[in-house]
C-alpha cells in the first residue's frame, strides 16, 4: 500500500526536476521530488556550476598574467586548492538555496532511488535498502545523464577520467590528453591550458564544436592553437593502441589521410558525450518507448504511457540544464491543464565556456539553406569594438544569418568575450521573430561589448559603420 499520494511525483532532482516541482507547486499541485543524491543534480554538483567556477579562475589567471598591459604590478599564481575551495563554496550556497526553494514551495523531497512500479506509482528505495511506495496522478521522469565511456577505455578516476573526476582531482596534471572536441572537451582544454598543463585535444569529426558554425569553430581552433593547445580534428583515436602506465596514457591517432601520430598525457580525459540514466526505472514493465536509452516523448513531453512524462537529458536533444528547466515547466503546465508555449530547438541558446567563449542560437548558414532559405550574412570582429580593446579581449567575431527575403533573424553565432551573455539578446530576437533591421535599429549603449551585435546586424545589409 502506498504511503503518500501526490498530484505530481518527479523522479530526479536536477535542474529539470526541481524546477518542474516548484512550477507544479506554483500551479497548486501537490508535488514531490525523488532523488538518490543531492537536489540540484549534475548541473549544480558535477557540471555547469563547479566547472564554470574553475573556468573563471582560469580566465582570471590568464588576465593577471598580462597585468602589465593594464598598468598593474605584482605577481599572481595559481592556488589550485583555493580554486577548489571557491568552487565548493559556490556550489554549497546554491545547494542550500535549492533546498530552501523546495521547502518554501512545500515540495516534499523523498531520498532514494525512484522507479516506476505502475503508471501512477513510484517505488522509492532508500540507501539502507528499505522501500516505500507513493501514488501520483502524474509522474515526470527527470533522471538526467552520466559521462559516456568507450569500449576498452573504462574510467578508473586516475589515468582515464571523465568530467566528474576532474572536479575531485587534488592537483593539476602536467599534461592532459582530451578525447572529444565538443563543448566539454573544449572547455577543459581551455581551462587546463590556462592552469599550465600541456593539452592535446582530439576530435573525430572535421572540426571541433561540431554543432556550431564551421567558421566560428575554425576561428576558435586558431586561437586555441596560438595558445599552445594541440588540436587534432578529423582524427580517429585508435582504441586498440591505448597504453596506461604509471606515468600516464599514450595512444595513436589516425588522420583522414591515413597518417598515424602518437599522442600522450598524464591523464586521458574522455569527453565523448553523455548517456541517459534510464536503466532500472521500470520503463520496460510499463512499456515506455525508448530509443538507444533515451525516452521518446511528444512536444509536451508526454511518453506513450498516459500520465508518464519525461524531460531533460533523459529524452536526448540538447543536453543542457536550461533546456531541462523549460521542458519541466512545460510538462507540469500541461499536467495542470494549461497551454504552455512549446519549445523549439532553433531558439535554444548554446554556450561553450572556453576562452574566448562560443555561443550560438538558431541555424547556421548551411542549415538555413538546407531548410530552403535564401540567406544573407553579416559579420563583425571584436577587434573593432572599443570595450573589447579596453578589456584586452579583442579576438573573435559575431556572425548573424538572416532571411534574404524577409530579413528574419535565422541564427546568431559568436566567438569572443561575453558571448554567453550576449547570446540571450539573440535568443530573445529569435523568440520574438525579430529581424536584422530591428536589431540594428535597437540602440546599444556605448562603449559595450554588445555593440558588436548592432554592427553585425548592420553588416547583414552591408551597412556596418566601424569596419
Amino acid at each position: 500500500m502506498a504511503d503518500k499520494q501526490y498530484d505530481v511525483v518527479i523522479i530526479g532532482g536536477g535542474t529539470g526536476g526541481y524546477v518542474a516541482a516548484i512550477r507544479a507547486a506554483q500551479l497548486g499541485l501537490k508535488a514531490a521530488v525523488v532523488d538518490k543524491s543531492k537536489v540540484g543534480g549534475t548541473c549544480l554538483h558535477q557540471g555547469c556550476i563547479p566547472t564554470k567556477a574553475l573556468l573563471h579562475t582560469a580566465e582570471l589567471l590568464d588576465t593577471f598574467r598580462h597585468h602589465q598591459e593594464f598598468g598593474l604590478t605584482g605577481e599572481v599564481g595559481l592556488d589550485y586548492a583555493g580554486a577548489l575551495a571557491k568552487k565548493d563554496r559556490v556550489v554549497n550556497q546554491l545547494y542550500r538555496g535549492v533546498q530552501g526553494l523546495l521547502k518554501k514551495n512545500k515540495v516534499d523531497v523523498l531520498d532514494g532511488f525512484g522507479r516506476l512500479s505502475a503508471a501512477n506509482q513510484v517505488e522509492v528505495t532508500a540507501e539502507d535498502g528499505s522501500k516505500t511506495s507513493v501514488l501520483a496522478k502524474d509522474i515526470v521522469l527527470a533522471t538526467g545523464s552520466v559521462p559516456r565511456a568507450l569500449p576498452k577505455l573504462q574510467f578508473d578516476g586516475k589515468r582515464i577520467i571523465n568530467s566528474d573526476h576532474v572536479l575531485t582531482m587534488a592537483e593539476v596534471p602536467q599534461s592532459v590528453l582530451i578525447l572529444g572536441g565538443g563543448a566539454i572537451g573544449v572547455e577543459f582544454a581551455s581551462m587546463y591550458n590556462d592552469f599550465g598543463s600541456s593539452v592535446t585535444l582530439v576530435e573525430m569529426l572535421p572540426h571541433i564544436l561540431p554543432q556550431d558554425d564551421q567558421e566560428i569553430a575554425a576561428q576558435l581552433t586558431r586561437l586555441m592553437t596560438r595558445r599552445g593547445i594541440k588540436v587534432h580534428a578529423g582524427a580517429t583515436f585508435m582504441l586498440d593502441q591505448v597504453k596506461v602506465g604509471k606515468k600516464g596514457v599514450s595512444g595513436v591517432i589516425q588522420t583522414s589521410d591515413g597518417k598515424e601520430s602518437p599522442v600522450e598525457g598524464e591523464v586521458l580525459l574522455v569527453a565523448v558525450g553523455r548517456q541517459p540514466v534510464s536503466e532500472g526505472l521500470g520503463l520496460e514493465t510499463l512499456g515506455v518507448a525508448v530509443d538507444r536509452g533515451f525516452v521518446k516523448v511528444d512536444d509536451h513531453y508526454r511518453t506513450n504511457v498516459p500520465h508518464v512524462y519525461a524531460i531533460g537529458d533523459l529524452i536526448g536533444g540538447y543536453l543542457l540544464a536550461h533546456v531541462a528547466a523549460h521542458e519541466g515547466m512545460i510538462a507540469v503546465e500541461t499536467i495542470a491543464g494549461k497551454e504552455p508555449e512549446l519549445l523549439s530547438a532553433d531558439r535554444i541558446p548554446r554556450v561553450t565556456y572556453s576562452r574566448p567563449e562560443v555561443a550560438s542560437v538558431g541555424w547556421t548558414k548551411e542549415e538555413a539553406e538546407q531548410h530552403g532559405r535564401t540567406v544573407k550574412v553579416g559579420t563583425f570582429p571584436f577587434k573593432a569594438n572599443g570595450r573589447s580593446l579596453i578589456l584586452g579581449e579583442a579576438e573573435g567575431m559575431v556572425k548573424l544569418v538572416a532571411d534574404a527575403k524577409t530579413d528574419a533573424l535565422l541564427g546568431a553565432h559568436i566567438v569572443g568575450p561575453n558571448a554567453s551573455e550576449m547570446i540571450n539578446e539573440m535568443a530573445l530576437a529569435r523568440f520574438l521573430e525579430g529581424t536584422a533591421w530591428e536589431i540594428a535599429e535597437s540602440v546599444h549603449a556605448h562603449p559595450t561589448v554588445s555593440e558588436v551585435l548592432h554592427e553585425a546586424a548592420l553588416a547583414v545589409d552591408g551597412h556596418a559603420i566601424h569596419i
